[in-house]
């Protein structure tokens, strides 16, 4: 037999390439446009009962064949969605016959594997370490968000993958925290750019991420700290067979591909079964960011449902403690009164459990089924209709275990879920369209909190469309056009407008309160009371992770143009828009007058190009 296999893309611009080492371990290795992107890399994993890392032989190895998919989701950068892949699987055994395979899925925007262990019947098998590597030349450079350790940060609530990112450092830079590091993780190897991501875990295996050290530019696949997990629950993967991974994803291209690729939703697993006609991406008016634990009470929230419907916006989020300070009664009011004014509520809740210390409640009341579903039945007669639930204990299996329950039975009653302090979602939103959002970054609370998150916001925003937010929708909170108690803001308010295009989350909580968005121009309001909930495409423009970046993205017959500063400087980008040559449209950005913003009217000329200045730290929005 021969001892290197290929994969190709349908384009055949990438190439796998399988084939077993002098120990008989599986390798692979990834080449774009003949250029090495990823060199020899491990495959494999090591159960308690078997080796399937070494002394391996190659039992048989399927044809080539294509892979179709066509899909619908609405809170991502494009509503209807196409995946062409070419697939491949190598049929491996060890010396005891034990099997498995792997299974290569190549599209045009990069690679996909995943292990499948076949047989039945023997019980529950457990993996100890997956061995699956990345290994990048060792001039690639990477942005990578280190992952915070089990049981840290305020009242015991980490990991909850809000680090910033550290950006273009060399490969093989250990991580500054000895828990590894998040994915997606961006590297630039060459000329091509790489996102390394995973689809999620089912309830069968955990949440993993790259492991801390990655010698000679080589990261490895790791598994969560003993923490994280369900009191009495598993953290390591373990299933009866037969058994499929997670699927393993890397997008690959120019940094271009890598801010359009779906990739992250492509692998994902097809939505459940449910009534679609409750699912309803949109805008979201919310006290909290800016007013605090003291305006959780029923007249502040009265009239942020009087401004979310001034607003044109969907929904009003009631944070933590509402149960105390307002009260199932006063919250069935508030939401017959919120429903007069065409507003959903949703309802903050504490994940509550061993696995934190977070005084907040409603506590305690996710933690069954049962009274889950009593909870869920509850606030979903009073005429709820999301829930925003907090404080997560870790990637483990059996906490991946207790998301996946929370938005089944959320489901079932027809309840819109965003999750908050927590793992990323890995593609969930596809699986469970009810799946509105989670944080998992540091957000624009972190802003309010100290100076510093101010000073690095410009910066941090510019990574996040070609990481956090690539695949997965993001609940970071953004847009304040204001002020920050006792923080100077650092962005410019054209920027903070631009990130209501640029940040992807299928429910948007806007920061801004009624009294900061009155002073604000009358055409910026109108731009936010427009600003569509759910995408149908999107295009990467220009930019670059730490720097700037510009996207557009179209809804509603209308194209959305969208930029911002990441750095201190102004500078001059020159946009291409051919595909909006001869448009007209309107162009708002940082001003010199009291309100600190413009508008204008602005033609793209028949060649395309267009010019914008950009202030630093500064932004701007065009519609079309």
């Amino acid at each position: 037999m021969e001892k290197e296999y290929l994969v190709e893309s349908p384009d055949k611009s990438i190439a796998v390439t399988f084939s077993l080492a002098p120990e008989q371990s599986a390798t692979y290795a990834i080449t774009r446009n003949g250029a090495p992107v990823l060199q020899n890399s491990k495959l494999g994993v090591r159960m308690e009962d078997a080796d399937l890392t070494k002394d391996l032989t190659l039992a048989s190895v399927s044809k080539v064949e294509s892979v179709k998919d066509d899909y619908q989701i609405l809170t991502a950068k494009r509503k209807n969605n196409s995946y062409r892949a070419n697939k491949r699987t190598f049929h491996l055994k060890n010396t005891q016959g034990q099997q498995m395979d792997v299974i290569f899925q190549v599209s045009n925007d990069g690679v996909a594997f995943r292990y499948y262990f076949p047989g039945q019947g023997s019980g529950v098998k457990r993996i100890n370490q997956e061995l699956t590597s990345f290994k990048f030349p060792e001039s690639a450079k990477g942005w990578l968000q280190p992952m915070s350790d089990a049981k840290t940060g305020w009242s015991e609530t980490n990991p909850s993958y809000e680090e910033y990112y550290l950006k273009g450092i060399p490969v093989g830079t250990p991580s500054p925290i000895k828990a590894g590091w998040v994915f997606p993780a961006l590297f630039q190897s060459g000329d091509s750019w790489a996102l390394i991501t995973e689809s999620a875990p089912e309830g069968n295996y955990c949440g993993t991420r790259l492991a801390p050290n990655a010698p000679g530019g080589e990261y490895s696949i790791a598994f969560p700290q003993v923490q994280e997990k369900m009191p009495g629950g598993v953290v390591n993967p373990e299933s009866e067979l037969p058994w499929y991974t997670p699927w393993r994803i890397i997008a690959v291209g120019s940094l271009k591909t890598i801010a359009e690729s779906t990739l992250g939703t492509d692998l994902a697993k097809p939505a459940i079964k449910l009534d679609h006609s409750f699912i309803k991406p949109g805008k979201s008016a919310w006290s909290w960011a800016l007013l605090k634990d003291d305006s959780t009470v029923y007249d502040v929230q009265k009239r942020f449902i009087d401004y979310a419907a001034r607003m044109n916006w969907a929904y009003t989020l009631i944070d933590a403690d509402w149960d105390k300070k307002i009260g199932y009664a006063k919250m069935k009011e508030l939401a017959d009164y919120a429903k007069t004014k065409n507003v959903g509520l949703l309802l903050w809740y504490n994940s509550a459990g061993s696995w934190n210390t977070a005084p907040y409640t409603p506590r305690d009341k996710m933690l069954t089924y049962e009274s889950r579903m009593q909870e869920f039945a509850r606030i979903r007669d009073m005429g709820i209709k999301g829930v925003k639930i907090d404080f997560f204990g870790g990637d483990g299996q059996s906490v991946m275990q207790y998301y996946t329950d929370i938005l089944r039975d959320a489901a079932e009653n027809k309840l819109l879920v965003n999750f908050h302090g927590c793992t990323l979602p890995r593609g969930w939103q596809r699986t469970y369209p009810n799946l509105m959002t989670m944080e998992a970054i540091k957000g624009f609370e972190f802003i309010t909190f100290e100076q510093q998150n101010a000073d690095e916001e410009a910066a941090h925003a510019t990574v996040i469309p070609f990481t956090r937010n690539a695949f997965d929708p993001m609940d970071f909170t953004p847009v304040n056009l204001d002020k920050i108690p006792r923080i100077n803001r650092k962005t410019t308010k054209g920027f903070e407008l631009a990130l209501s295009v640029l940040f992807i989350s299928g429910i948007q909580h806007y920061a801004e309160v009624p009294q900061g968005m009155a002073k604000a121009p009358a055409y910026a309001q109108e731009f936010l009371r427009q600003v569509p909930g759910v995408w149908e495409d999107s295009r990467f423009i220009d930019g670059y992770p730490g720097k700037q970046v510009v996207m557009a993205r179209q809804a509603n017959g209308k194209w959305y143009v969208a930029g911002i500063n990441g750095e201190n400087s102004a500078k001059t980008m020159e946009l291409d828009l051919a595909f909006l040559k001869g448009k007209k449209g309107s162009f708002i950005s940082d001003g010199n007058d009291a309100s600190g913003m413009q508008q204008k009217t602005v033609e793209i000329a028949a060649h395309g190009k267009t010019t914008v200045d950009l202030k630093p730290n500064g932004g701007f929005v065009m519609v079309f």
